[in-house]
C-alpha cells in the first residue's frame, strides 16, 4: 500500500501592511494580470490575513506565506520567513 501524498502547499510572497492584531498580520500581494481584449498588463492587489505566532513581522516587511489549515474564519496562511 502506497503512503498518501500530501498536496503541495502554496507559497506566496507579499508585504505586511498591518500588524495591529494579536498573532495576525495582513499581507498584501500584487499580481500582474493581462487584459483579455487590450492585451495590456495591469496590477491587482489582494490582501490575506496570515498567522504570526510571535508578532515578529511588522509593517513594510517582505514575507513568504504558506497555505495551511483554516485557523479562523478568514485566516488560511502562516508566515514562514522574511525575504
Amino acid at each position: 500500500m502506497e503512503p498518501t501524498k500530501t498536496p503541495k502547499k502554496r507559497k506566496i510572497t507579499g508585504v505586511v501592511v498591518s500588524d495591529k492584531m494579536q498573532k495576525t498580520a495582513v499581507v498584501e500581494v500584487t499580481y500582474l494580470k493581462k487584459h483579455p481584449k487590450y492585451l495590456k498588463y495591469f496590477k491587482t492587489t489582494q490582501r490575506f490575513k496570515a498567522h504570526d505566532e510571535k508578532g515578529e513581522y511588522h509593517v513594510g516587511d517582505k514575507v513568504v506565506m504558506e497555505e495551511g489549515r483554516p485557523l479562523s474564519k478568514t485566516k488560511r496562511f502562516v508566515i514562514v520567513a522574511r525575504v
